[in-house]
């Protein structure tokens, strides 16, 4: 077996069966197998997984970086392969995500992120992790996302996997791309490797995933506090928009010099200029709208590396 395909999978019932035909469908050349890991669902994901494939492992909810390790340790492929069950792999995906072991230097690839939505929110989306993908391609990277990521066996199961301790889809990923590469292990960026993804598609969707992303933000730097100044993802503008954010409340309420408090604000929509003007040559409307969804993004992260940094709240 030359490849084992993992789908961690909880409460996906309305999205499994279109990844798994995906899957099922490829133009492939290498022998692979699909595993899909059921993570405790209670809505018939399994049900309607079992339609299309056999292979499915079932565990009580631990969350997706123990489904994915569940699923590793099943797996009989040389190379680990992992999306989302509500990603839909394009019909090369695994040969692209393959591609790159050829050089044997290499023991992780990362693909990218497309979709068909049209929602203005599912547009921006697109956009916003497109920048950062524009900044990966021009770097090293240091960090796989597991909605289309691929390991080496060897040196995914000699790292031990992904961290347990990210009960939610949020920084196991990270966590385990930081270990490989500060132990010299090499890993690369194929944008021809893509899955189709469902974006959030209301701002509260949107607004509640970064929440959640900054809240376990803190665990991963706890972890890794290098990575808080630079890593090949996260953009140096939000680290500096989310400063000067916790600016804000403290001139608020105790005024140095009246409207003090317009500087940092003027400097937050400055710093959102470069991604709003590329936005703008994309797409006139999500232009439009950068500024302000960005403003809110770093209302919400802070909030959320707030809520990270309590005692009480990070326990959860």
């Amino acid at each position: 077996m030359d490849v084992s395909v993992i789908v961690p999978a909880y409460n996906s019932r309305h999205t499994i069966s279109e990844c798994l035909r995906a899957l099922q469908s490829q133009n492939c050349q290498h022998s692979y197998e699909i595993i899909v890991v059921d993570d405790g669902s209670n809505d018939g994901t399994v049900g309607v997984a079992r339609r299309s494939i056999r292979n499915i492992v079932k565990q009580p909810h631990c969350g997706p970086a123990a489904a994915r390790n569940h699923g590793a340790k099943q797996a009989h492929g040389s190379l680990l392969l992992f999306t989302d069950a509500d990603c839909t792999p394009a019909p090369d995906w695994i040969t692209e995500m393959v591609k790159p072991f050829k050089d044997k230097s290499v023991v992780g690839v990362q693909g990218v992120y497309k979709t068909r939505q049209t929602s203005l929110l599912a547009r921006f989306a697109q956009l916003e992790i497109e920048d950062r993908y524009d900044r990966m391609a021009r770097k090293k990277i240091d960090f796989l996302s597991t909605y289309s990521a691929a390991y080496r066996r060897s040196a995914f199961l000699n790292s031990g996997g992904f961290d347990e301790g990210f009960t939610d889809s949020s920084g196991e990923d990270a966590d385990l791309s930081f270990r490989l590469t500060g132990s010299g292990s090499k890993m690369v960026f194929n944008t021809a490797a893509a899955v189709y993804h469902q974006h959030p598609d209301t701002l509260t969707k949107y607004l509640r995933q970064k929440y959640s992303r900054a809240y376990w933000r803190v665990r991963l730097y706890r972890k890794h506090t290098g990575k808080m100044i630079s890593e090949s993802y996260t953009p140096q503008s939000l680290k500096l928009q989310i400063a000067l954010f916790c600016l804000l409340p403290v001139l608020v309420i105790y005024p140095i010099i009246p409207h003090l408090w317009t500087i940092p604000t003027a400097l937050i929509f400055a710093l959102s200029l470069p991604l709003t003007v590329k936005n703008l040559r994309k797409d006139v409307i999500v232009g439009f709208a950068t500024p302000f969804l960005l403003f809110l993004r770093t209302a919400v992260f802070t909030l959320g590396l707030i809520a990270g940094l309590l005692p009480w709240r990070r326990k959860r």
